[in-house]
């Protein structure tokens, strides 16, 4: 019997093989592979339509003392520090709205997620209309007349903002996944017992959807890293470059300045950072758990 029972894996292995191979053969084309030539462009001096020496780590150490993209990488982590945990508390409020209003539930959804399958050209149109320095409406609301993306001290945090609107709708439909995967009987349960209100969610919600809400950190951290998009298309990376972000200083290395060695060297740089920055916040987030458990 147990002679006969030992190819079952062998069965079960090769459909699980036959399945994952597309996903395989397109990772290594497309990913993998464009990541190792990434790395070898970025050890030569290269430009855009040509490969010069191998300089080895030159570029990096030129990157460690480039004020530029220190500068760049700043911008991006400020862009960061004011969208991650934003996003993730207003789709927690959003989630927890959609699921009380039972009745207004679709029209909730839609409303809060419309934003999200904008393009970002139409996203960034929207914005810029609304924050117009003679004729926006945010302006006419305050009774002001303020360039906004071209103040010193407001042009990210109106990026920011305008990010928060259009992307806010995915963590909804996170949270809410994990609120419909809470045993409603929990709750009955607690309601015998005298629970209500913010007792219910401290002791059943927000236990169930903490591990929903540290995915959507880590995954807020990378797409806030990742930025590029808003700032070129609103403010260019000005005023001053106070909006370049990191992405967009290896844009103007690599096509501007046709140096596309350097660029590759940020890349793999930016790369490594988001990927210790995002192990690190994950470890923060288990620690959390661990504690409050």
């Amino acid at each position: 019997m147990r002679f006969l029972s030992t190819p079952q894996p062998r069965r079960q292995t090769l459909p699980a093989i036959l399945l994952l191979a597309p996903f395989g053969v397109v990772f290594i084309l497309f990913f993998f592979l464009p990541a190792l030539e990434t790395f070898w462009l970025s050890l030569t001096e290269s430009s855009l339509t040509r490969t010069n020496a191998f300089v080895g780590l030159d570029n990096y150490a030129t990157l460690v003392q480039d004020p530029n993209f220190w500068a760049a990488l700043g911008h991006t982590f400020y862009f960061a520090l004011l969208t991650v945990v934003p996003l993730t508390a207003l789709g927690l409020v959003m989630a927890l709205l959609v699921d009380r209003f039972v009745r207004a539930r679709s029209w909730l959804q839609g409303a809060f997620f419309l934003p999200y399958v904008l393009p970002i050209s139409v996203m960034t149109l929207i914005a810029d209309w609304m924050l117009q320095p003679s004729s926006g409406v945010v302006n006419y609301v305050l009774g002001m007349q303020r360039a906004w993306f071209g103040d010193l001290t407001w042009a990210m945090p109106m990026v920011a903002i305008a990010t928060i609107w259009w992307t806010v709708g995915f963590n909804m439909l996170m949270f809410l996944a994990g609120l419909r995967n809470i045993p409603a009987d929990l709750y009955e349960a607690a309601a015998l017992d005298g629970a209500r209100g913010f007792t219910l969610f401290r002791t059943i919600t927000w236990p169930a959807l903490r591990p929903v809400a540290g995915m959507a950190m880590v995954l807020q951290l990378i797409a806030s890293m990742k930025i590029f998009g808003q700032t070129y298309i609103m403010t260019t990376g000005g005023p001053f470059n106070t909006t370049r972000v990191t992405l967009h200083y290896m844009y103007e290395t690599a096509f501007t300045q046709s140096d596309a060695g350097y660029a590759a060297a940020i890349a793999v740089a930016f790369v490594l950072i988001v990927i210790l920055l995002s192990l690190a916040q994950a470890a923060f987030v288990r620690w959390l758990d661990g504690r409050s458990a």
